[in-house]
């Protein structure tokens, strides 16, 4: 296991960047998910529609990193809210332990979506595939999306806070220029 956890960490770190680029559509997808330990379907067209939507793929729940990001997108979730901004995290993990995550390391405050088929983490190019085990996961990367669809801001870090950080940065940006 200390030896699967090795290779995931420098593989994340060092990992190319996404090819998804700002400026691309952002593909569209449904999925299971969970909220509060309920499960719903999310859509990101759905969710567009009440303004821009932070997406970020991490590797496992109830991870260390993992769980420190869904802490830390937990508390900023008043900010993102007040800029009428949403947030849903991904990773390959079933509803069950999604449902589990959502409530104890999510707060009840975002969704968290379960892709267990990688289409939506392949879609978004956030797949990689730890060669000393063959595991894949979602690799650690997050989107903001505008509501027109378009990608605006893209991160790759194996860190929680540069995420958050930077999608609060961008949504505001996006925010204060619709109200020029």
């Amino acid at each position: 296991m200390r030896m699967l956890a090795a290779a995931l960490l420098t593989l994340v770190s060092s990992a190319a960047l996404a090819a998804l680029k700002p400026g691309d559509v952002a593909p569209d997808f449904t999925l299971q998910a969970a909220q509060g330990g309920k499960d719903f379907s999310f859509s990101l067209r759905q969710a567009l529609k009440k303004g821009p939507v932070v997406l970020y793929f991490y590797p496992k729940s109830f991870t260390s990193v993992c769980t420190v990001e869904a802490h830390e997108f937990a508390e900023a979730m008043d900010q993102f809210a007040a800029m009428d901004a949403s947030v849903i995290g991904v990773s390959s993990d079933k509803i069950a332990t999604q449902r589990e995550f959502s409530s104890t390391e999510c707060r009840d405050k975002f969704p968290v979506g379960a892709d267990p088929d990688f289409k939506v983490i392949n879609a978004y190019d956030a797949a990689f595939k730890v060669p000393v085990a063959g595991a894949m996961f979602a690799n650690r990367i997050s989107y903001v999306i505008a509501p027109d669809g378009k990608i605006l801001s893209v991160v790759e870090d194996s860190g929680a806070t540069k995420h958050i950080q930077n999608a609060l940065a961008v949504v505001k940006q996006w925010r204060d220029a619709q109200a020029k």
